[in-house]
């Protein structure tokens, strides 16, 4: 069986990597993944391993193999095969010395994995750091092996691939550290020789973490730290002594390093090396890796010391000054690494707790200011550098998608860092250093024969970025700036931001004086916005939409013209490009300003938003069922989906409406697309307690639900339609939150619990939340203000379904969901425990126990128990979530486990059929 298993894998790579068929090779490839799941897998990667005549491609697969083996698989060996994998791996680790390199790591990825498995014992006395000394003293012949060997070790710690406990993970950290002398005594040891210095670099950097019994003036004065900085100069050994070096830095800060006094005698020599390198920095001919490398370590020092930084000394300038440097680098990936410092940084010099060694409000208010007197010059320098890197590329209309979302990724850094500063400067002051740029560029358009509007794109970009930090009282330069605007080139993109930018200063517009008549003519050009693209008529309504917010009292007189601007984006006709999502928010404009009318004229203005939604449907439904089965779903959903979100508008709409609605939903129901549409609009329907509403709720929770829970029957049908579940599992809560007397009582609400159940697991993440945010609503209603009255109905619908509720909850958390679920999870857990507790002590009891004991010992099954009992008697959410977390991790430690825990719960197979059941 072995022999006809290693000539397949034989087969399979050579197919793999040298048949000229694709599907073959696509078979091929199946087939081995497949392969390294199984058993047979450890002895044929291990015989090919010892095989003198395997070549590069079998080596560096089945090495591969028997590393994810040892990671993932150990449990499947009997206990007694240790001795003799660690012998054959040690065996290999000698065969590979000299290489390959690929083969020798992942040898050694295997033999750490092993250690983290396995208690310090089974390595002989000290564990296994020890038992690499004493073969390094006794075989020097393979030092560079056994070196990566102790690389590997600290860093494999950290590795979630390795299929162990928590409790034997940090166990192994405790061995680590506790080995962490003799680690670092073995690698000054191997500093001689040349050819392992960067091997011992490498390794020390991995060893600095666990060395928390060395001092920092220990430290200081250590010959692999000098070596290390004396490094930093070296092209060669450059990386792995920046490595080291930001090790370095992070031990003086780490938790439980001491006080920065005590850290101060290695502080004060890994400063002045880095410091050192800035020249480096502005060196035309350096590698572009080896400049990132040093910003980093720049980057490293500022966020790192950042506190001492802040008290302004002459020696923290210094330091900022470097970090501006490496801040105005022309590559983004370079000068972005500082962007985290200057955030610390600010949040340092403006929070109140910087200060409170200081004693008095008085000394606390005098400290602050000198150092933001200090450090207000460096920020408005780090305004005018970061502006530019907001500017268009010449060549941005040949950027793929991926480009564009870089791009887009580059604005929005830039302006975090904008609004950091204005935390410093202040919004008025920070404006006054772009209206600089915006002045400059200005002046270059008018000036140049072939004008770029990128720079005036750019300057009004971080203008509109800091918007919400400027006061509206700003008097200087904010007229400028809008008095700009109508006279600027039409160019898209640029006329993109000045429609965004009109947007963002809505408030400043309301309150400007009314002589200045600024809104007309921006009105203005937010219509020519519309008209231009889709993506400038994008922004020129959202614009519209926070224009109409702000300023609705000075539409109320314009309601005409707004009406006009609607119908106009509405109808299609006119030259808008407004699309069918975009004319929501023309719709909120609308709506707010009909708040401030006299009720009958308010009453008008509704009927003429809702005319050109109703209108069109109303006519489809005229035209017969037949017709309105067969229609395209956008020639429906292009009008429901333009519905008001402000819920009195929506309800009132909805309720007057009803009608129109009910027939979509009598003859479309099979239309996923319609009826997504549809519970997205009248989700934002369900509003309050109006009881004039009630007629039209009660109708659209049973006609909508009825509809919906037909078609989300099984976990497949969740799967298929997964926005359906979202958008119906958010009204659900809606109805919970905001009208519970007319859903609650109800049948439906039975029915959505049993659809719920039935959908839990579907791996839609949005759709999956929505329902696990419905369930704790449910178990959470009976403790709200006017929830006790619904207790006994609660009761009646989860007594009956609990065993059942809590078995697929368990069997979410332990790999039926991704761990990414784990904290909505763990809170329906914990407001299912809260309300049930000795009940769902119970259930928990009877789903925990038909989880088999090669996936949970008896000690891991009571934990289980004892964190459900905690919940129960209020435990927080977030200790909940990390001790589940923990039994979450063990459940899912390797396939075999999470599919052995997953068939023991089964949570597709359970039937929802209920017998009644007598409250307790």
């Amino acid at each position: 069986m072995e022999a006809q298993a290693t000539a397949t894998v034989k087969e399979a790579l050579a197919a793999l990597y040298h048949h000229p068929d694709d599907a073959i090779r696509t078979a091929a490839d199946r087939w081995l993944q497949e392969f390294q799941h199984t058993l047979d897998a450890w002895q044929v990667a291990d015989s090919l391993l010892h095989d003198e005549s395997s070549n590069l491609e079998t080596l560096i697969f089945c090495s591969q193999t028997l590393r994810s083996k040892v990671q993932r698989d150990f449990e499947e060996l009997p206990s007694e095969a240790f001795r003799s994998l660690q012998d054959s791996l040690y065996a290999l680790l000698k065969k590979f010395n000299k290489g390959p390199p690929k083969v020798r790591t992942q040898i050694c990825i295997a033999i750490a994995a092993l250690a983290v498995h396995v208690p310090i014992e089974d390595w002989g006395a000290g564990g296994i750091v020890n038992w690499l000394s004493d073969e390094m003293k006794a075989h020097p012949e393979f030092i560079s092996g056994f070196l990566e060997l102790l690389i590997v070790l600290p860093q494999e710690t950290s590795s979630y691939k390795i299929a162990a406990r928590p409790e034997r993970r940090r166990q192994f950290e405790s061995d680590l550290s506790s080995s962490a002398n003799v680690a670092i005594n073995l690698l000054t040891g191997c500093m001689a020789i040349d050819q392992l210095k960067e091997q011992v670099l490498e390794g020390f950097s991995s060893w600095l973490r666990f060395c928390h019994g060395i001092s920092a003036s220990e430290l200081a004065s250590h010959p692999l730290v000098h070596m290390a900085l004396s490094s930093l100069s070296s092209d060669q050994f450059l990386e792995a002594a920046v490595n080291v070096t930001s090790e370095l830095i992070h031990a003086t800060v780490s938790y439980g390093s001491g006080t920065s006094a005590e850290q101060m005698p290695l502080i004060q020599i890994l400063v002045p090396h880095i410091m050192g390198l800035k020249e480096q920095l502005r060196d035309p001919s350096k590698d572009e890796e080896d400049v990132k490398a040093i910003a980093r370590l720049y980057a490293d020092m500022g966020e790192s010391y950042v506190d001492l930084i802040a008290t302004g000394s002459d020696d923290s300038i210094q330091i900022v000054n470097a970090l501006l440097e490496v801040t105005s680098h022309l590559e983004f990936d370079i000068s972005s690494m500082t962007f985290n410092f200057w955030h610390r940084l600010k949040r340092h010099l403006i929070r109140r707790e910087s200060y409170v060694s200081y004693g008095s409000e008085v000394a606390i208010e005098a400290e602050r200011n000198r150092r933001l007197q200090i450090f207000r010059p460096l920020f408005e320098s780090l305004v005018s550098m970061v502006s530019f890197r907001v500017e268009y590329p010449e060549d941005y209309h040949t950027f793929s998608e991926e480009d564009r979302r870089d791009f887009r990724h580059v604005r929005y850094a830039v302006s975090d860092v904008l609004l950091d500063a204005t935390d410093v400067l202040g919004g008025d002051l920070t404006l006054k250093v772009l209206s600089t740029k915006l002045a400059q560029a200005y002046g270059s358009c008018n000036n140049e024969q072939n004008p770029k509007w990128q720079p005036l794109e750019a300057a009004l970009f971080c203008i509109q970025a800091i918007a919400k930090s400027v006061s509206i009282e700003e008097r200087e330069i904010l007229p400028q700036v809008m008095a700009l605007l109508p006279s600027l080139p039409h160019h898209e993109q640029l006329l993109q931001t000045v429609c965004s930018t009109i947007g963002a200063f809505s408030k400043w517009i309301d309150a400007a004086p009314a002589e200045l008549s600024i809104l007309p003519p921006l009105v203005d050009i937010l219509n020519k916005g519309m008209s231009t693209s889709e993506d400038t008529a994008a922004a020129a309504s959202m614009a519209f939409k926070y224009i109409c917010e702000d300023c609705r009292r000075k539409f109320s007189g314009s309601l005409d013209g707004l009406f006009q601007i609607y119908h106009i984006a509405v109808s299609g006709v006119g030259g808008y490009k407004v699309s069918s999502e975009d004319s929501l928010h023309l719709v909120e404009a609308l709506s707010v300003v009909i708040t401030t009318l006299p009720p009958e004229s308010a009453r008008r203005a509704l009927e003429l938003i809702c005319q050109p939604v109703i209108n069109p449907l109303q006519e489809l439904i005229q035209q017969g069922d037949q017709v309105l089965r067969q229609v395209p779903a956008r020639q429906l959903t292009v009008h429901i989906d333009r519905n008001v979100k402000h819920p009195e508008v929506v309800a009132e709409a909805v309720n007057r409406y009803w009608p129109t609605l009910k027939s979509i939903f009598d003859q479309r129901a099979w239309d996923t697309r319609t009826m997504e549409s549809i519970c997205r609009s009248c989700k934002f329907a369900i509003f309050g307690s109006d009881p004039s509403c009630a007629g039209y709720l009660t109708s659209l929770i049973q006609i909508l639900f009825n509809h919906t829970v037909q078609l989300l029957r099984t976990i497949q049908d969740f799967t298929a339609r997964p926005d359906i579940a979202d958008d119906c599992y958010l009204l659900a809560s809606r109805c919970i939150r905001y009208c519970p007397d007319l859903f609650v009582p109800t049948e439906m609400f039975q029915r959505l619990v049993d659809c719920a159940m039935a959908g839990i697991t579907v791996q839609h993440r949005e759709a999956c939340k929505s329902i696990l945010s419905f369930l704790s609503d449910v178990f959470d209603l009976p403790k709200s203000s006017d929830g006790a009255k619904y207790q006994e109905i609660i009761n009646t619908i989860i007594l009956q379904r609990g065993a059942t509720l809590t078995r697929i909850m368990i069997a979410a958390l332990t790999g039926a969901l991704p761990s990414g679920r784990l904290e909505e999870v763990s809170y329906v857990l914990l407001s299912l425990s809260r309300a049930f507790g000795e009940n769902m002590l119970n259930w928990a009891r009877e789903s925990i126990n038909l989880i088999p004991p090669q996936a949970l010992t008896d000690a891991e099954r009571l934990r289980f128990l004892n964190i459900i009992s905690d919940a129960a008697s209020g435990s927080s959410l977030l200790t909940i979530t990390d001790r589940l977390g923990e039994i979450s991790d063990v459940c899912r430690r390797n396939k075999t486990v999470q599919d052995l825990v997953q068939s023991a719960l089964r949570p597709h197979d359970l039937s929802f059929t209920v017998v009644p059941q007598q409250l307790s």
